[in-house]
C-alpha cells in the first residue's frame, strides 16, 4: 500500500481516500509524509480523506477516534472526515460485533448526535471538513436540520450501471459533492462488504465501442463519464499501468449522444450489498435515494 500510494504521487494522484477500517492508514501516511520529505509535495498539495467507523459513533469517542486516525496517519490535520455509515455498531475491538447468531449488534446513537461530535472535531483543527459516505436524501436531510457546521461531501457508490443522478441533484441542491466509491463496480472493490455476484461494467459491449471510439480505454470512459456527471470518482488500483492511465482523462469529452448512451446503462444495480444489512431505525430503505 505504501508503494502503490508513493507511485500514484508521482503519477499525479493527489486526493487520498482512506478509513480507520480499512487498516492502512499508516500506510498512506507513511506514503505521504515520504512524499513531502523529498520535497515532491507539500502538504497542503495532497487532499486526504478518512472515516468514522461504526463502533465509534457515541459522541463521546468521536474526537478521540479522529485523533487515532490522525496518529495512524501521522498528519495533524485531515482534509475531510467522513461518517462511514449512517448507523452505528456496539462499541468495542471488534469492527462488525455479531450475536450468537451471526448477526450484526447495532448501537442505538443516532447519527444526529455522532455529527454534533464531527463539529467539534473540525472546531478543533484535526479536520478541515466533514461529510458523510453511504448517506441517502432523508438522513442528509435529517444532519441539515441541526448542522451548525454543514457537510460538503456524500461518498456513495456510483458507476455506470447505479449513475446515482437523482441523489446527485439532490446532494447539488445542497451544496454537498458527491463522491464515487466503486466507479468500476468490480467484484473486489468493497470486499469484505460485498457478497455475492457484482455487475461488470468493464465488460460492457456499449462502452467498449465507446472506448473505441474514443481511442480511450473501457475504464478511462467510466472515469471521464462520472467526472461529466460532476463526482469525484475514486479508482482503485495498484498497477502503474493502470494508475497512469485512470488519471489520463481529461484531454477529452463525452458528446450528449454519448453520454445518453452511458445513462441508458443505469440499472440501480448496487454491489454494496452491505448497505442493506437492517432496516435500522436510523437507515430507512424505504426511499429511493
Amino acid at each position: 500500500m505504501e508503494q502503490v500510494v508513493k507511485d500514484a504521487i508521482d503519477a499525479g494522484y493527489r486526493h487520498f481516500d482512506t478509513a480507520l477500517f480499512y487498516m492502512n492508514e499508516s500506510e498512506v501516511g507513511a506514503a505521504i509524509r515520504a512524499k513531502i520529505a523529498e520535497g515532491v509535495i507539500k502538504r497542503e498539495d495532497v487532499f486526504v480523506t478518512t472515516k468514522l467507523w461504526n463502533t465509534h459513533h457515541r459522541p463521546g469517542v468521536v474526537v478521540d477516534t479522529c485523533k487515532k486516525s490522525l496518529s495512524n496517519l501521522g498528519l495533524d490535520y485531515v482534509d475531510l472526515y467522513l461518517i462511514h455509515w449512517p448507523f452505528g455498531f456496539q462499541e468495542g475491538e471488534d469492527g462488525r460485533p455479531k450475536d450468537e447468531n451471526n448477526k450484526l449488534i447495532f448501537s442505538d446513537v443516532d447519527y444526529v448526535d455522532t455529527w454534533k461530535a464531527m463539529e467539534e472535531c473540525v472546531k478543533q483543527g484535526l479536520t478541515k471538513s466533514i461529510g458523510f459516505f453511504n448517506f441517502n436524501s432523508q438522513q442528509i436531510q435529517r444532519v441539515l436540520d441541526i448542522a451548525t457546521i454543514k457537510p460538503v461531501v456524500n461518498q456513495v457508490e456510483c458507476h455506470p450501471y447505479l449513475n446515482q443522478t437523482k441523489l446527485i441533484e439532490f446532494c447539488r441542491e445542497k451544496g454537498i459533492q458527491i463522491t464515487a466509491y466503486s466507479p468500476f463496480a468490480g467484484p473486489t472493490s468493497i470486499a469484505p462488504l460485498h457478497k455475492g455476484e457484482s455487475p461488470e461494467p468493464l465488460k460492457d459491449p456499449k462502452i467498449k465501442e465507446l472506448a473505441d471510439k474514443y481511442n480511450k480505454t473501457v475504464a478511462q470512459v467510466i472515469l471521464k463519464y462520472l467526472v461529466q456527471l460532476g463526482v469525484v470518482p475514486i479508482p482503485k488500483s495498484s498497477n502503474k499501468k493502470r494508475l497512469l492511465e485512470n488519471i489520463d482523462i481529461f484531454d477529452f469529452e463525452l458528446r450528449p449522444e454519448d453520454v445518453s448512451v452511458m445513462n441508458s446503462l443505469n440499472r440501480n444495480n448496487r454491489i454494496c450489498d452491505f448497505i442493506q444489512v437492517k432496516e435500522h431505525k436510523h437507515y430507512p430503505f424505504n426511499i429511493e435515494y
